[in-house]
């Protein structure tokens, strides 16, 4: 059982948050108002005041003006800073960019632009995923005056999927660290993971007869065509079979009106005699494999076929498929 929910003080503290979360508007943007940044002393904030206190006191006693004119000094100082580094925040406009598909297990980097719309400085602005552990887990920034920033947090998504960007915080303690103004902020965007690729996958399937046509060359289980011939002037370098380059000493290439008679399918039934997610990584090795290739290739998961073809649009089509099955 979690720790958190063996304490009392840490359980109901985990579960209003959550609360307190769910109440907050989905927004890819956001501008800080006094409604939604937040205030409170830090530990040295706290020592300032509890030394205030004390120079107060003992000014007091010993009637001593000087001692008066430091700690009303020190605590001018002070409001000086609270005010300084409220304003830090507040009229901060934050917008998330769009974040770019990511593979398990891989950490999925957050854009975030920073605007300032005043014509002074804003220091010392850090954000973070606000439920990550890393210490290193904050990017800090200046934005300067009539300008914009931009900063970059990562999370790792826990599998593939369709997943919401978690809730981001940025604070500041600019200038003297006495004080910690903060707020939380919950993007409306969400991140494709794709499967992780499954590290050394077997060759591609060999491939299936197109329909209404006499095969005369076809796919072999090193994932090559055997149908080939020799290189001639202007061949694309990926229809050149290195391999059999490298044996008989003289270039070859691919002969693709023969190989075009036979189509690769990437099927999720032929994947081997394994779970889903691993069958779902083979796919997604294959997928890659069969792109660097140049090959034209289908995917066929459950519920789904998507057609022969190549290029990038296809591999993130079929990656995306592999993704949300």
């Amino acid at each position: 059982m979690d720790a958190a929910a063996l304490n009392p003080i840490s359980f109901a503290r985990h579960h209003f948050r959550k609360w307190w979360q769910a109440r907050l508007p989905l927004s890819d943007t956001t501008t800080l108002t006094q409604r939604n940044v937040y205030i409170l002393p830090t530990r040295p904030g706290f020592m300032l005041g509890a030394t205030l206190l004390v120079l107060l006191v003992g000014s007091i006693n010993y009637q001593l003006n000087l001692g008066y004119l430091l700690t009303f000094l020190l605590a001018g100082a002070g409001v000086v800073s609270m005010h300084l580094c409220h304003a830090t925040l507040r009229g901060l406009r934050m917008n998330l960019l769009a974040p770019a598909a990511q593979f398990a297990g891989a950490s999925a980097t957050i854009s975030i632009v920073l605007t300032n719309n005043r014509a002074s400085v804003r220091h010392g602005i850090g954000l973070a995923v606000l439920e990550a552990t890393q210490h290193d887990r904050w990017a800090w920034a200046d934005v300067p005056a009539l300008g914009q920033s931009i900063v970059s947090v990562a999370f790792k998504p826990a599998r593939r999927g369709l997943h919401r960007v978690p809730p981001l915080t940025a604070e500041t303690r600019f200038p003297l660290g006495t004080f910690r103004v903060w707020t939380v902020w919950r993007p409306a965007a969400q991140v494709l993971v794709y499967p992780a690729p499954e590290s050394i996958p077997p060759p591609l399937p060999p491939g299936e007869p197109r329909a209404g046509g006499a095969a005369t060359a076809r796919l072999q289980n090193t994932g090559e065509f055997d149908g080939v011939r020799a290189y001639r002037r202007g061949d694309p370098l990926k229809l050149v079979v290195w391999k059999k380059a490298a044996k008989a000493d003289e270039l070859v290439s691919r002969d693709m009106q023969q190989a075009q008679r036979y189509e690769l399918w990437l099927d999720f039934s032929q994947a081997g005699q394994l779970d889903v997610e691993r069958k779902l990584s083979r796919l997604a090795a294959w997928v890659l494999q069969a792109d660097r290739l140049g090959l034209d290739y289908g995917l066929r998961v459950p519920g789904q076929e998507i057609s022969p073809a190549s290029g990038e649009a296809h591999k993130r089509r079929c990656l995306e498929a592999l993704a949300l099955c």
